[in-house]
């Protein structure tokens, strides 16, 4: 199997590429990150217009998708650039408004990037609440449609903002299924990540060949070459299994993708700060803005603690499964 972008892919990919790099994006973060949403909306209708959003709404209610795949190439995107806001929030929106009410009511506005969504557990911060005009709780298997929120809390990524859900609100809708939405967004979440790492990788090759220490730039040491490899193997392995992710979207698929994505730009986050010295500390300089977005990046919508956990237990069921069959006189051993 061949896990390569098709043409129309790949000029989707070019497309954003080109809107975002003439959107100034690290203008757009520290505006949002001081709470002025202005440039940060403009964007995201910008976003709207090339069909970001529609990707995950069906047909039926404005959208084009769901389209995984192509969701995921948009996204790797939108890591690359930083882009702020509630994007896998959004998504998973998208992905949890099923039944036909809500999903009439909400989903056209989010296809068309009228609508800024964000979700919590009941009791638990929203990102970007003071942002979003659709702001939904769930617990006990209701979903809610959350009537404002309290204080906002900042964050160590300065564009990451979170504020507490009111406790009640409108039910939109009982017994939800929150697989479809925690799967999307997932992998909404593993794509920024290797988007953000593939970034601090460009940035971090470029800056330590115009440094330089002892007469010779600094990326012709061979230590920091060695570190530079080890960013770039760890990226180029969560590639394929951010897209194989993508095209089943299998529970573990999604999880492993995940752990690998936002451990590969941990990763680049480390290296790039190592690699730049003293800049890489100063919070005007435009890496800040990645280095903070892979620390978040690791640890949303699932820990590597609980990722690495579901791909475990997904891989023992199926061993014991595989044993079940096998019978208890066939001689077949597995581990543990």
């Amino acid at each position: 199997m061949r896990f390569l972008l098709d043409d129309e892919q790949r000029a989707f990919a070019r497309s954003l590429d080109a809107l975002l790099t003439a959107a100034d994006t690290p203008s757009v973060v520290r505006s949002w990150g001081a709470g002025d949403h202005t440039p940060g909306r403009a964007l995201w209708a910008r976003l709207a217009d090339a069909g970001v959003f529609a990707l995950a709404v069906p047909e039926a209610y404005g959208g084009v998708g769901p389209l995984p795949v192509e969701l995921a190439v948009a996204f790797v995107e939108l890591g690359r650039h930083a882009v702020p806001g509630p994007l896998a929030e959004t998504v998973a929106v998208a992905a949890l408004l099923t039944e036909p009410g809500p999903a009439k009511r909400f989903l056209p506005g989010l296809a068309a990037g009228e609508l800024i969504a964000t979700l919590a557990p009941r009791g638990s911060y929203a990102l970007d609440a003071d942002a979003a005009g659709l702001l939904l709780t769930v617990g006990d298997g209701e979903l809610r449609l959350a009537e404002g929120h309290g204080a906002v809390r900042a964050s160590p990524d300065p564009a990451r903002r979170f504020g507490l859900p009111a406790a009640d609100g409108e039910l939109l809708a009982s017994g939800v299924d929150l697989a479809p939405a925690v799967g999307t967004a997932r992998l909404a979440t593993a794509a920024q990540a290797l988007g953000v790492g593939l970034a601090l990788l460009d940035t971090t090759v470029a800056y330590v060949g115009r440094r330089s220490q002892f007469g010779v730039p600094v990326g012709s040491f061979q230590a920091v070459k060695h570190r530079l490899a080890d960013v770039r193997i760890a990226l180029e392995f969560a590639r394929p299994l951010v897209f194989g992710a993508a095209l089943t979207m299998a529970p573990a698929d999604v999880a492993a993708a995940k752990v690998a994505a936002g451990e590969a730009a941990y990763l680049a986050a480390r290296t790039a700060l190592q690699s730049h010295g003293a800049i890489g500390y100063t919070a005007e300089y435009d890496l800040s803005l990645w280095l903070a977005r892979a620390r978040a990046l690791r640890t949303a919508w699932g820990t590597p603690a609980e990722c690495r956990a579901l791909v475990l237990g997904e891989e023992r069921a199926l061993v014991h499964a595989e044993e079940r069959a096998a019978g208890p006189h066939t001689g077949v051993t597995r581990p543990p």
